[in-house]
């Protein structure tokens, strides 16, 4: 059809439509929807730290199977409560290495306040590590890990904490090696206000 006839036989769609279907073409855009954009590019190294006194709030993913199997990352920072004060210590923990499943959490009653990234090409994966920040003396208690995420293998992955109070201090992954992709479990606990003297394994 002539692009002129074409356009003659589209209808006019009221303003109020419209808006309505822009911004539903909008949300189908991977992560425009979010304030925070994406900290890395396919196949790309990363390292992100939140501002001092801030940790990991929320972590958003992106998977694409012709750019390597990678996702692309996302993540958001809080202030800690003042309960807490200032971070006494931070430092990164240890790597967690590509294409092995593992179970990672900040040492020394750590909080998760940033994440380094590198993905190799030989096995398809990344490997992780968590940069960790202590709150002088306060300890953590009332941990749990969350269901996966994603739900299923290359799906868009959105975490928040879910309640103000818990903080992440680390996650469990499974790796398939055959759709080349993870699943995250988030360790989440609660930090005592009053100062302790031992440390939740």
């Amino acid at each position: 059809m002539h692009p002129a006839l074409l356009h003659r036989s589209l209808p006019i769609l009221p303003p109020l439509l419209g808006l309505l279907l822009l911004a539903v073409l909008a949300r189908a855009q991977p992560n425009y929807i979010y304030d925070e954009p994406w900290v890395n590019q396919y196949r790309q190294g990363f390292n992100f730290q939140c501002p001092h006194g801030e940790v990991l709030v929320a972590i958003r993913s992106y998977f694409s199977e012709k750019e390597g199997a990678d996702r692309l990352w996302s993540f958001e920072c809080q202030r800690t409560p003042y309960a807490l004060g200032e971070p006494t210590d931070c430092w990164w923990d240890d790597i967690n290495r590509a294409g092995l499943e593992w179970s990672s959490m900040c040492s020394g009653n750590g909080l998760v306040a940033g994440v380094q990234s590198q993905y190799f090409n030989a096995v398809l994966d990344r490997e992780w590590q968590f940069y960790c920040c202590r709150y002088a003396k306060k300890c953590p208690y009332s941990c749990w890990k969350t269901q996966e995420y994603p739900d299923y293998y290359r799906e868009e992955a959105d975490f928040v904490v879910p309640s103000y109070g818990y903080f992440i201090r680390g996650a469990q992954t499974t790796f398939s090696g055959v759709l080349r992709d993870r699943q995250w479990k988030y360790i989440l606990c609660r930090m005592t206000e009053h100062d302790c003297d031992y440390e939740n394994f």
